[in-house]
C-alpha cells in the first residue's frame, strides 16, 4: 500500500533551500538533488517501516549522493516529513516531533 507523503512547511522550505544552494554551485545540480529527494519520497511512501528509527517514532531515510536525510513519522495512513536535514546540528529538527 502506497501512503500519501506530506511535508511540514519547515521541511518543504529546507528542500527548496538545499535545491537552490546546489543550483547556485552548478547549473542542473539543484534539479538532480530534487530528483533524488523525489525518488526517496517514493520509496518511503511504498514502505516507510523499512527505514530505521532515528528517535522514538521518527524514522530516517538518507539520500544517495547528497549528505541529507529525510526525517519522518507515520500519522494514521500518511507519512509526515518533519525535516530535510544535512549535517547541521540535529537539535534543529528534533523539536518538530
Amino acid at each position: 500500500m502506497t501512503r500519501p507523503v506530506r511535508f511540514r512547511p519547515q521541511a518543504e522550505a529546507e528542500v527548496l533551500e538545499a535545491r537552490n544552494w546546489y543550483e547556485e554551485r552548478r547549473q542542473g545540480l539543484g534539479a538532480e538533488f530534487a530528483a533524488v529527494v523525489d525518488g526517496l519520497v517514493g520509496r518511503i511512501a511504498e514502505n516507510p517501516l523499512a527505514f530505521p528509527r532515528a528517535r522514538s517514532d521518527i524514522r530516517r531515510a538518507t539520500l544517495r549522493r547528497f549528505p541529507y536525510a529525510l526525517y519522518f513519522c507515520l500519522s494514521g495512513s500518511e507519512v509526515i516529513v518533519l525535516a530535510v536535514h544535512g549535517r547541521q546540528d540535529p537539535r534543529r529538527w528534533q523539536s518538530r516531533a
